[in-house]
Formats: structure tokens, C-alpha cells, sequence
């Protein structure tokens, strides 16, 4: 099945080669958001990225997705499904089983799209998707221990923050990061859903 979700203001779809030229149109528009996050700047970095994005998905590691406003379809930014498959007694191979758990990361936004309410729809998308179609375990987030705002944004879903892993990954300026770690559970999911439904 081919991932195709839409609500009011994005529609999610699964990333192709023919999204690198848009997706770095998205990205050059304002790039001051991005001191913490990983976007490619010129449509070279953005064709080598979506290159490694599809090779993962080939690997069964990542379902890269592209965010398009729902009603001109045009491509405000991406996110992915990282996946988990976990060693279940029995189980001889997890290349074409569904995940027990995901982390929804490598998320951005162009700046026009930007507090309008694209990010927080697409997540609840990607969350409903994944605690109802795929009935994962848990769904992470992490983000740089310094992003304030995208702390923000993921304690606003209702996730609750498991820790602070240190040194763990590389930051943009050339730094060693610490990585907030945030999670929702599958029993956690049917009253946030209803909050969200109330909106």
C-alpha cells in the first residue's frame, strides 16, 4: 500500500526522485529556521538527500514523505517514518512485516508554511497512520535539546519526554548535540486522538 494521507491544510505522500527540484524550491525561502536541522541548501545536496531518503526506504529503515499543501499540492517541506523492527521470538525476518515502532523525524517546513498549522496536522496524520494502520508500540520523537521550539511543538501533541541522550548525534554548526527523546504509546493515543478530533 502506498502512503497517501490528506487533511485540511497538507497532504502527505511518499517521497519521489521528481520532489528533489521542489523540495529545495521550499527549502531556499527562508532558511533562519534551520540552525538545528539538517536541509539541504542547493538542489545538488537536495537530490544526494532524497537519493540516501530512497535508499533507506529500499532498506525497510525509512518511509521518507513529502508534505504538499492539500489544496494547490504544492511542496511546503518533508518528514519520515524511521522504522523499528524488533526482534520478536519466532520471527525469521522483519524486511516485509509492518514496524513495531517509528520515529517521526527529519521534519521541515518551508518558512511560508511555517506556523499555519502544517506540521501539527501532519503529525497527527502521521500518528493516527501509524497507531491505527501499522498498531505500533510507540511512536518517538527527538529533537536538538536546544530547539525550544520544537520541544514545544511535540510536548503540544501530548508526548511525554523519556530523556536527554548526550552527544548524540552531529548539529548543523559543526557541533556535538544533545538529543531531547519524546514518545507517545499506543494506550496513550486513543485519548490524545480525541483531543485533537476536539480542536
Amino acid at each position: 500500500m502506498v502512503l497517501s494521507l490528506s487533511g485540511k491544510i497538507v497532504e502527505l505522500t511518499e517521497l519521489s526522485l521528481d520532489d528533489a527540484a521542489p523540495l529545495a524550491a521550499a527549502a531556499s525561502e527562508n532558511r533562519a529556521s534551520y540552525t538545528h536541522a539538517h536541509v539541504p541548501a542547493d538542489i545538488e545536496g537536495m537530490r544526494r538527500w532524497v537519493d540516501l531518503a530512497l535508499a533507506a526506504r529500499a532498506a525497510s529503515r525509512q518511509l521518507p514523505v513529502v508534505i504538499r499543501r492539500t489544496h494547490t499540492r504544492e511542496v511546503i517541506g518533508t518528514t519520515s517514518f524511521h522504522l523499528e523492527h524488533w526482534p520478536w521470538p519466532g520471527r525469521t525476518t522483519a524486511t516485509h512485516e509492518t514496524p513495531d515502532a517509528v520515529e517521526i523525524g527529519s521534519t521541515w517546513l518551508s518558512h511560508s508554511a511555517q506556523g499555519i498549522g502544517a506540521n501539527r496536522e501532519a503529525k497527527f496524520l502521521l500518528l493516527d497512520y501509524a497507531f491505527t494502520h501499522w498498531q505500533v508500540h510507540r511512536v518517538r520523537f527527538r529533537t536538538d535539546v536546544r530547539n525550544a521550539r520544537s520541544r514545544r511543538a511535540i510536548e503540544s501533541l501530548g508526548a511525554t519526554l523519556d530523556g536527554i541522550l548526550r552527544a548524540d548525534f552531529s548539529d548543523p554548526d559543526a557541533t556535538v548535540r544533545d538529543s531531547a527523546y519524546y514518545s507517545i504509546l499506543a494506550s496513550e493515543w486513543p485519548t490524545l486522538r480525541e483531543s485533537f478530533a476536539a480542536e
